[in-house]
């Protein structure tokens, strides 16, 4: 059940403790694809692995804006500190937990939010208010299985945009993504990192060349994200949280 498309008196109905919560970004993907990629691909693998799951799930609406400052150079990206970000996220699971949905899979789209999440979400289970686990679609995969990088605005995502709304992805520009993408996510020296945002290391903003992608690729990346987030469903619902707080 999608909360923002029942009625009170609907999820009133609803026997489950099980919910989703979709965060992603509203950030720069290259000149070719969304800035709303991120949050499109968890909202979409959530809504699939609800409907694959064998009981009900409540889907909560996404979170659009995400810890993204390192685009800021890019016209149109939009952040919040990674404390707003965790307030948001924390608040919003302690009014889903209010009304009984108090097992909670944060599904994440964006890199920048995983640090974020960890710590709120393990804070969450640690005082008792629910127990949330953060889940990113593409920390799931094996992309060594498909033969392909993941990239920023690469083949990657950028084939999964072209399987959910080919309308929103623009291929015309690839050849220009890739003339300006980077060649990795930062500047190393001695191991450590020297660049900080990512227009240091990209010129067009994202890195990989996203014609290496297609629909194809993306609806298997969509139906092993799927497969996976489903599987965490059933290990999160059956699993004995009350043991794990006297321990």
């Amino acid at each position: 059940m999608h909360l923002a498309e029942a009625t009170w008196t609907d999820a009133d109905a609803v026997e489950t403790d099980l919910a989703l919560v979709p965060t992603g970004s509203t950030e720069q993907h290259g000149p070719h694809a969304p800035m709303g990629t991120d949050a499109l691909s968890a909202e979409t693998i959530a809504a699939e692995a609800a409907e694959a799951y064998d009981d009900e799930v409540v889907v909560a609406p996404p979170v659009n804006v995400g810890v993204s400052e390192e685009h800021r150079h890019f016209t149109g990206s939009l952040w919040v500190c990674e404390d707003t970000f965790r307030d948001y996220v924390r608040e919003t699971v302690a009014s889903l937990a209010s009304h009984g949905w108090d097992r909670v899979v944060v599904v994440n789209g964006h890199g920048g939010n995983t640090d974020a999440l960890r710590e709120v979400c393990g804070a969450i289970t640690r005082d008792g208010d629910a127990y949330a686990v953060p889940w990113t679609w593409f920390d799931a995969l094996d992309f060594d299985s498909y033969g392909i990088e993941l990239g920023h605005g690469g083949p990657v995502e950028t084939a999964f945009v072209q399987a959910v709304r080919p309308d929103l992805v623009h291929d015309d520009r690839f050849e220009a993504a890739a003339a300006g993408a980077g060649d990795g996510f930062g500047e190393f020296e001695q191991g450590t990192n020297l660049a900080y945002d990512f227009a240091a290391f990209s010129e067009s903003g994202n890195i990989g060349d996203p014609s290496e992608g297609d629909a194809e690729l993306g609806e298997r990346l969509l139906a092993d994200a799927t497969e996976s987030l489903v599987a965490l469903l059933e290990t999160v619902a059956s699993r004995d949280v009350q043991s794990l707080e006297h321990r």
